[in-house]
């Protein structure tokens, strides 16, 4: 009741408009954490956008339940450069959630002419699909290895022409490690390994009989990953050329280590740095729009293609439910159209 007169009071000064109910709704009502709140009035303000351009208008009354329908159209329509939804249908349902509550709110306090306008919109499917869309593709990976084999050369090298007349003759800048971001960038492309994982990789456990990587992954629980001949062959490289001088400084049973000149550290690269890397490395190789995780997709297709064997998938990416190995068993369309004008 008091919540009622305090709103029929500030009614009477203030215009039936959407963005006086979402203040009044977040004063009154919300009272959940700063980043909840934050994430909720992120989520609204998203609609009044939206509604103001529809619209011209943010008054309560034009709120209507095809206005709500044609909000979550557009949510799903938009996509960016490369291709990717900017909202996929976890981040929908979540604002829907939030307006959903508001607008309950709203209509208790003050009924919506035409009813509740989100009362029968339903939350969207959200299967456990991978973009396996976004896997380097084969030219790509032998362009990104070949980079990052070209960084043993010219990686590093100063960009100021005075130094030098070609990149060759250059000096190196200080804290560059050549053989560590190759081995890192094999380590990616040869293994399907997640960056997280590269950056956890011990000493201790790599087997290098076997060729065999164990980390521990998402969920605190270890998984094994086999990696090429010639992937392991670059790790080897960087233990015994690069390694053993930053390790004088560390003393850390990581594989890969910071530069020795690095100021603060634990002794471990950060995901960040893994990303920094793989960036520097892609630049070079003319790769655009794939990620560390590219490479993980890349690996499971090329498994699944040569085996037809959902279960090896999982047994290198470490899939703990099936249905993620399976994905990699999926057509794209423009592998279809290529299937049917192959057949003779």
């Amino acid at each position: 009741m008091l919540v009622n007169s305090m709103l029929l009071t500030s009614h009477n000064q203030h215009p039936d408009t959407l963005d006086f109910w979402a203040e009044a709704y977040f004063r009154l009502e919300v009272a959940t954490q700063k980043k909840s709140k934050k994430e909720q009035r992120r989520d609204i303000s998203l609609f009044l956008g939206f509604m103001k351009q529809e619209e011209n208008s943010l008054d309560r009354i034009k709120w209507t339940p095809r206005l709500s329908g044609a909000f979550i159209g557009y949510l799903q329509s938009v996509h960016e450069q490369n291709g990717q939804r900017r909202w996929s249908n976890r981040t929908i349902n979540r604002i829907i959630a939030h307006l959903k509550t508001w607008t309950k709110w709203i209509h208790k306090m003050r009924p919506f002419p035409l009813g509740n306008p989100m009362e029968r919109i339903h939350t969207l499917p959200v299967t456990s699909t991978l973009e396996i869309e976004r896997a380097l593709t084969p030219s790509e990976r032998r362009r990104i290895l070949d980079a990052a084999d070209r960084l043993l050369v010219v990686g590093g090298k100063s960009r100021n022409r005075r130094l030098g007349k070609d990149m060759t003759s250059r000096p190196v800048r200080k804290g560059f490690r050549p053989y560590r971001n190759r081995a890192i960038i094999y380590t990616l492309v040869e293994t399907g390994m997640r960056r997280a994982a590269v950056c956890s990789l011990n000493i201790p456990e790599i087997d290098f009989k076997k060729r065999l990587l164990s980390v521990k992954e998402k969920g605190r629980n270890h998984h094994s990953y086999r990696i090429s001949k010639e992937g392991f062959e670059a790790i080897r490289d960087y233990l015994e050329l690069e390694r053993p001088a930053d390790d004088e400084k560390w003393d850390s049973p990581a594989l890969f280590l910071p530069a020795c000149t690095i100021a603060r550290s634990k002794g471990r690269l950060s995901p960040r740095m893994i990303n920094y890397i793989w960036d520097e490395v892609c630049r070079d190789a003319g790769v655009q729009g794939k990620t560390p995780h590219s490479a993980r997709h890349a690996m499971g297709k090329f498994i699944m293609e040569k085996t037809g064997n959902v279960a090896a998938v999982q047994k290198q990416l470490g899939h703990k439910n099936a249905i993620y190995s399976m994905e990699y068993a999926r057509i794209t369309g423009e592998e279809l159209l290529k299937v049917l004008d192959e057949r003779r």
